[in-house]
Formats: C-alpha cells, sequence, structure tokens
C-alpha cells in the first residue's frame, strides 16, 4: 500500500530518518559536540580509561541500534540516542588508533575516508541511490549507520589533525570548518549543487566542527579553551539536545497527523 502513496507521504510516514531542517543540524552539531566532550570525561576526568570506556559506549551503542532497528519508522528520542552514542564512539575509534596503536591522524583520516568511499559506492550499487529521505528499509538503515559512523570517525581525525596535529588551534578550527559549511550551503542554494553530495559534505564536516566547539570551550586556557570543562559543557549541549529532540517529535508527529488526514489510503500512523 505504501507504494501507491505520494513521496512526500511516504517519506513522511515511512522513512526512518528525520527530515533536513534548521533543527536537525543545531541537533547533529550538538551531538558532535557532546561526543567530544563526554568522550574525554569518561576517559580522562572520570578516569574510567579509554578501554573501558570505549567497551562501555560501545555497548550502550549497539543496546541503541536494537532499539533502533526495532522501530517502525522515526521516532525521535530513540534516532537522537544513536547519533550521540555514535559521536562517542566514533571519537573513540580514532583515539584508540592515535593513542593506543600509535597510527598518524593522517593515516587515520585517508583511512576512514576510504572506508567510508567504499560504504557509499557499496551502498549506491545496491539501492541506486545515497539519498536519505527514502530510508524506508532496513537494508537502507544499515548503510546508512554505517556511514554515520565512518563520518564521525572521520571528522574526528581530521579535525584533531588541524587544530591539534598542525596547530592551528581550535577557535582556527571553528571558524575553517563553519567556513566550509558556508561553501557548501551556497554551492547548494546558490549554484543548485547536487543535494545528496551536498548533505553529505556537509554531514561529514559538522563533526571537526563540533569537536572544535567542544574542545574550544571545555579545554583549559593554556591549551587555547575557554576552560569550562568537559562536564559542565557535556551536561549543557545533553539538556539542549533533549530539547530540540523533543521539538522535532512533537513537529513529526504533527506531521504525520496532516498526512494521514490528507491521504485517506495511508495507513493510520502512531505516534
Amino acid at each position: 500500500m505504501t507504494n501507491t502513496l505520494p513521496e512526500h507521504v511516504r517519506t513522511i510516514l515511512f522513512n526512518r530518518v528525520p527530515e533536513v531542517t534548521i533543527a536537525f543540524w543545531v541537533i547533529k552539531i550538538l551531538s558532535t559536540t557532546t561526543g567530544e566532550t563526554f568522550a574525554d570525561y569518561l576517559n580522562a576526568d572520570l578516569g574510567l580509561g579509554l578501554q573501558i570506556t570505549t567497551y562501555i559506549m560501545g555497548a550502550l551503542l549497539i543496546a541503541s541500534l536494537i532499539a533502533q532497528f526495532a522501530t517502525r519508522r522515526y521516532t525521535s528520542g530513540v534516532y537522537w540516542t544513536v547519533v550521540v552514542l555514535v559521536s562517542v564512539v566514533g571519537t573513540l575509534v580514532t583515539d584508540n588508533l592515535t593513542d593506543v596503536a600509535g597510527v598518524p591522524l593522517w593515516a587515520s583520516t585517508i583511512l576512514f575516508s576510504a572506508l567510508l568511499a567504499v560504504t557509499f559506492g557499496i551502498w549506491f550499487y545496491r539501492e541506486r541511490t545515497l539519498s536519505i529521505h527514502t530510508i524506508f528499509s532496513r537494508r537502507r538503515e544499515a548503510f546508512y549507520w554505517v556511514a554515520i559512523l565512518f563520518t564521525f570517525a572521520l571528522g574526528t581525525a581530521a579535525g584533531d589533525l588541524i587544530t591539534e596535529g598542525l596547530g592551528l588551534g581550535y577557535l582556527v578550527g571553528v571558524i575553517l570548518f563553519t567556513s566550509l559549511i558556508g561553501v557548501i550551503a551556497v554551492a547548494r542554494f546558490v549554484f543548485n549543487a547536487n543535494a545528496v553530495a551536498c548533505f553529505w559534505a556537509a554531514y561529514i564536516l559538522t563533526r571537526p566542527l563540533g569537536a572544535s566547539i567542544g574542545d574550544l570551550l571545555s579545554q583549559a586556557p593554556a591549551d587555547g579553551g575557554l576552560g569550562l570543562g568537559t562536564t559542565v559543557t557535556s551536561v549543557v549541549f545533553l539538556v539542549a539536545i533533549v530539547g530540540f529532540a523533543a521539538f522535532l517529535g512533537i513537529r513529526v508527529k504533527r506531521q504525520r497527523q496532516e498526512a494521514v488526514i490528507a491521504s485517506p489510503i495511508a495507513e493510520p500512523v502512531a505516534a
């Protein structure tokens, strides 16, 4: 029955990921910032160490993914929980490669770029699209989450390479990555560049942007930060994420109700 519905109605009712709006990008950046600061908090401030932190957050990510795949369609709280945990785990993956395995940041950047490219290649070969507006099946969603994990790991490696490896500092990182996202926005909305390519390019860049913001706020002034600490930064951003996610949840519920009313052939959809 879903194939008989108009495309925009199918997207509203059955897509397994959220609509790309300003609120989406705000939560994405907040999530990446939280991933950076919360990983540092557990690892260093709480004293769990990199290995134990990785095991704990990896287990939580698996549990959240199970919950996500058990849903029938996009559910705001479950989805954004997964994003925050992917952000943390993506940070930890890069940190393990750098701090434990001794892999240089430039090598990690190349590695994750290659893995992401392979993921996109297989995804497109199997599904003939990389659009996030048609994530109706669990196979497409599996490709989506693998790609998301690699974007976070790549963004962490590239961001650390630029802000720390090259010594440019966190403030320069914030300005640089914000400017690059601005260039992508101009390419999309002024020059009508490919929407899917622009989305994924911006998605990758929000990771180092969020990480740079997190480090700028949390790190000590001697290290180029503002000294708010990882605890304060993580809590503030988590509260903001909850607020925006709740807003999106209410908005999506209203859109689904309107879509059902406008399309009588659509099956009833629970919020």
